[in-house]
């Protein structure tokens, strides 16, 4: 027998929780296959098979275990026999097509981690999935997709809407979930915000006209060139940066009686996970152009829906942008992401009627908000802050001249 044990995934982190098991109790698997993930209070990891064998499972799904903890076993042994009864059943057959081989783990149409544990929960069968990852594998992107089939029907009439029932799917039951580590520590992170901090938040309105008109016209040539996306998150983050330079206090943090000023800007992007949310740091984002941070946030926020996000790659921002608006959310007040000092709300693009010249216009509008803590960032600085990241959004071409 083989061991499988939870390996160290970080020098704070003493226990995880076994998030999914992603093969049964006596099952063949094959060496480095993954059979499941784990969960720590920072980030959630695959373990593999180190052997080819039978598995059999030590511990339950959602139980916390201590690092170094056998979690299973692999019984090297049955790998021969199996593949012995496998040989003994093929028999030689007339000259015909032979039958298209079953899906197995790293073929087509299998789901990482996050996708399985995703489609186990709609009710989805992954072989309905179309993946768009490596060699075809279903990514979390392509779960959250992915809708249940269910038997096409005609639209009720609205006679027949006014004699039916409530929706059953509501009861006076309930459920107990234990919390993740992930989720207990976001929870004491955000309310340690709160309680630490003296936060306010200030706003202010961005015409994105200039940004989505430049979008439009070398959004082709620019993925064509740099093989990316031109987003408005690489225009956000540059612009950051630019202000940061302007205004260091909001890109600086309290260490004790002291304070901390950054001269580099690792601005995190905050990322909604099935596990959580998620801030993975983009380093020197300063000097960075606008594929290269394209580049790097679809790396980033990949690796974190993905489940393979390393610890390393989600401490020590010096500040933080999160965009609400990709759910639709039209104003929101950020919570710091302690110890940094200030986090850039992003929010939807609304078409408005705003005043132009003395006359009224619809334009593309979308709102700010920069939730700062006020020991270090004064007001002025904040409001400047802000006004400095709205006029380089509605010029671009500020970002090239730097003014």
């Amino acid at each position: 027998m083989v061991e499988v044990k939870v390996p160290s995934v970080g020098e704070s982190i003493s226990e995880v929780t076994i998030a999914s098991w992603l093969k049964n109790d006596g099952d063949m698997v094959k060496l480095d296959e993954v059979i499941c993930s784990i969960e720590s209070d920072k980030a959630t990891l695959e373990i593999s098979a180190p052997k080819a064998g039978k598995l059999k499972l030590l511990v339950k799904e959602g139980e916390t275990v201590a690092i170094g903890t056998k979690i299973a076993e692999v019984d090297e042994t049955a790998s021969a026999g199996a593949a012995t009864e496998t040989k003994q059943e093929v028999k030689p057959t007339t000259q015909e097509a032979p039958a298209p081989k079953a899906e197995v783990q790293g073929d087509k149409n299998y789901p990482s981690p996050a996708a399985a544990k995703i489609l186990s929960e709609k009710g989805v069968d992954s072989g309905s999935v179309q993946g768009s990852g490596k060699d075809g594998r279903i990514t979390k992107a392509d779960a959250m997709n992915a809708e249940a089939k269910s038997a096409p029907s005609s639209s009720p009439s609205l006679k027949d809407l006014a004699h039916q029932t409530i929706s059953s799917s509501f009861s006076r039951e309930t459920r107990r979930e234990k919390m993740t580590g992930l989720r207990k520590t976001i929870a004491s992170r955000l309310v340690a915000a709160k309680n630490t901090t003296a936060m306010l938040t200030t706003f202010n309105e961005v015409d994105m006209s200039a940004v989505m008109e430049l979008r439009k016209k070398y959004k082709d040539s620019f993925k064509e060139k740099h093989g990316v996306g031109l987003g408005f998150m690489s225009f956000f983050t540059k612009a950051a940066c630019a202000a940061l330079k302007q205004f260091p206090a909001v890109n600086g943090m309290i260490d004790g009686t002291d304070i901390v000023y950054h001269n580099y800007a690792d601005v995190g992007v905050a990322v909604s996970t099935p596990r959580g949310l998620m801030v993975p740091v983009i380093r020197n984002a300063e000097s960075m152009g606008m594929a290269a941070i394209e580049s790097k946030i679809i790396e980033l926020a990949g690796k974190a829906r993905d489940g393979k996000i390393t610890i390393d790659e989600m401490q020590n921002g010096t500040f933080t942008i999160t965009n609400g608006g990709i759910f639709g959310s039209m104003l929101s007040t950020p919570i710091i992401n302690a110890p940094q000092s200030a986090i850039l709300g992003l929010h939807n693009i609304v078409e408005r009627p705003v005043a132009v010249n003395g006359q009224v216009v619809i334009r593309p509008i979308m709102y700010l908000a920069l939730s700062y803590d006020h020991r270090i960032i004064d007001g002025r600085e904040s409001v400047s802050f802000l006004k400095a990241v709205k006029e380089m959004i509605e010029d671009p071409s500020r970002l090239l001249l730097d003014i």
